[in-house]
């Protein structure tokens, strides 16, 4: 059966910059043999994260942090809030910043904005709950910022007051855009309203990319870690054009049952799924398979 399949592997998935960024500073850094910490996993791929692991990279978290002394430890692409600097400098830590640029930018305009602000309530996130990048926006603006995950939620907003409205960096852009119409439909007229396209184009492209690509499919097999905010959002498009469709974390996931009848198969993932792993995943299905 495996030999009549093709597979093809999306050229546009894999890392982003960010990601690609902070492995290649944690691999310079262990390739020193410097005791390297990093703060929460360095990527949302469990095998990318096991990889470096075995390289010498200790993941920890916020409250082990408090409790290190005179270490280095690596910002991850998500980026921090102000207070993990802080600990950072009270506890003589070297840091390793690797917050993606694009990230970076955002918590800027974000705290501007907050210190510029009367009211302390009015900057909205379009977000995840609880998603690093969005706790390191949170933080600018002293905990203060209102976080919304869909339409429903910006429904319980007070469009009495001024909304000043800001997007996690790889959110979808027309989630993005419904939330900004029904803002526009329900404030008050005595009350101002922002909006601000914070999306990562570079992440937001790759969505009608990964749908064209599904379509062009009998199956389609999406590669992402289960913690990739943005692999459930890229792995939705797929779905919407291609029903035969996917999620899987590696080969282990894959099952011969989903062949029959398949001739083609593409191969993607998301900005948090690395390109050896894709790779594994078609050495399988072209070798491996009864």
């Amino acid at each position: 059966m495996n030999k009549t399949i093709k597979v093809e592997i999306d050229e546009g998935s894999g890392f982003c910059f960010g990601v690609t960024t902070a492995i290649g500073k944690a691999e310079e850094e262990l390739a020193k043999g410097t005791r390297l910490y990093c703060l929460g996993d360095i990527v949302h791929n469990s095998m990318e994260c096991e990889r470096l692991k075995n390289l010498g990279l200790v993941t920890i978290n916020h409250e082990e942090l408090s409790s290190l002394h005179d270490a280095t430890v690596l910002l991850r692409a998500h980026g921090e809030p102000p207070e993990t600097y802080a600990i950072a400098e009270q506890n003589n830590i070297k840091i390793i910043d690797a917050t993606c640029p694009v990230v970076l930018q955002l918590q800027k305009k974000i705290k501007a904005r907050y210190e510029a602000s009367h009211n302390k309530r009015s900057i909205v996130i379009f977000g995840k709950k609880g998603h690093a990048e969005v706790l390191g926006l949170v933080g600018q603006t002293q905990g203060e910022a209102i976080v919304i995950e869909n339409v429903e939620d910006a429904a319980k907003l007070d469009f009495n007051n001024d909304i000043y409205l800001y997007s996690q960096t790889t959110k979808s852009v027309d989630e993005f855009r419904r939330i900004i119409a029904y803002i526009e439909q329900h404030i008050s007229p005595s009350a101002e309203f922002k909006s601000f396209d914070t999306i990562c184009r570079r992440v937001a492209n790759r969505m009608p990319n990964v749908a064209d690509f599904a379509s062009k499919h009998d199956m389609v097999l999406f590669v992402s870690g289960k913690k990739s905010s943005n692999g459930r959002v890229l792995y939705a498009e797929c779905r919407k054009v291609n029903s035969n469709s996917h999620l899987i974390e590696g080969p282990e996931d894959i099952r011969p049952e989903w062949f029959k009848n398949v001739e083609t198969v593409g191969l993607c993932g998301a900005t948090s799924t690395p390109k050896w792993l894709m790779e594994r995943c078609s050495e399988y299905i072209t070798q491996q398979l009864p």
